[in-house]
């Protein structure tokens, strides 16, 4: 009787020992067919199998799982989880993504991110066991938690971001920059602007300071009301600071075959009308002081 025992508390030291050594992925496909399934179709699975360490999948990033397979019923509560409802706080579950992507260079200034410190984890936006599309966020995830940036969006004038043509990611890297402000891939706004929107960084013969400072003094970032992603009305900007020239309100200063007697207001005009290159004119200085006044 007493050989018995010990055979059997034997056998079950060696069990013991074969789950928290042998516990791959073909184990936990048990329970999570699809979640394995789904894991090795990622760019993890893929990498990971090309080094031959398929076996330690799962355990590499959820930890020992031998207490979970001993489990009845089981649970998340013995394993690193990056379920919502994990008692794994954000930092401990983002140590574990950090232990191999903490060098890479998008993920380099993740510790100042606003993301980081706001509690953000990786598992939010990161769906590794969803296949390759999973793993790699979209506009859409943005926006699931971004909802003012989403109601921008959905304005008259907008970066076509919902359209697919633009991602968030084009001018954001949500793991945090050296830049600061706003998680930008640039140094400033208007470097950011100029990756796309070249043909308007000049240098000009002929510059618009506001242009040169900001393009945000004139424009929204993400959607507004007035075309052009307009901050305002064309002329209603302009006058911001050109209070005194061709006022909107007088109809003078070369308006009034426009003035409407019965309103008090120009009808019908806009200050882009005749100031065309409003962004700096390139135009030689024999121009007269049509190309001063950005007129082309």
């Amino acid at each position: 009787m007493k050989i018995r025992m010990k055979i059997s508390a034997f056998l079950l030291v060696l069990f013991l020992f074969s789950l928290q050594t042998f516990s791959d992925e073909s184990t936990c496909a048990v329970c999570h067919e699809d979640q394995v399934a789904g894991f090795n179709k990622n760019a993890h699975g893929k990498i990971w199998a090309s080094k031959g360490v398929a076996q330690e999948n799962c355990t590499k990033c959820h930890g020992d799982t031998s207490k979970h397979l001993l489990e009845k019923p089981k649970t998340s509560s013995s394993i690193l989880s990056f379920a919502k409802k994990s008692k794994n706080d954000p930092k401990e579950q983002n140590a574990s993504c950090l232990t191999c992507h903490s060098a890479t260079s998008k993920v380099a200034a993740w510790k100042m991110s606003k993301h980081a410190s706001n509690g953000v984890s990786c598992a939010s936006c990161h769906k590794i066991h969803n296949g390759q599309m999973g793993a790699k966020p979209t506009s859409q995830d943005c926006l699931s938690c971004h909802k003012d940036v989403k109601q921008e969006l959905g304005k008259f004038s907008h970066h076509p971001v919902i359209e697919g043509k633009v991602s968030c990611m084009d001018c954001h890297n949500p793991h945090g920059t050296m830049s600061g402000k706003k998680a930008l891939v640039a140094d400033s706004n208007n470097q950011l602007c100029y990756k796309c929107h070249a043909d308007k960084r000049g240098p000009h013969i002929w510059e618009h300071s506001p242009v040169q400072e900001n393009c945000l003094t004139c424009h929204v970032a993400h959607g507004g009301r007035y075309k052009k992603l307009l901050v305002e009305k064309g002329h209603e900007l302009c006058q911001k600071c050109h209070v005194s020239v061709h006022s909107i309100y007088s109809g003078s200063n070369g308006f009034d075959k426009a003035f409407s007697s019965s309103t008090g207001r120009v009808v019908a005009r806009d200050c882009l009308n005749c100031h065309t290159a409003i962004h700096g004119s390139s135009a030689p200085s024999g121009s007269g002081v049509r190309a001063k006044m950005f007129m082309r």
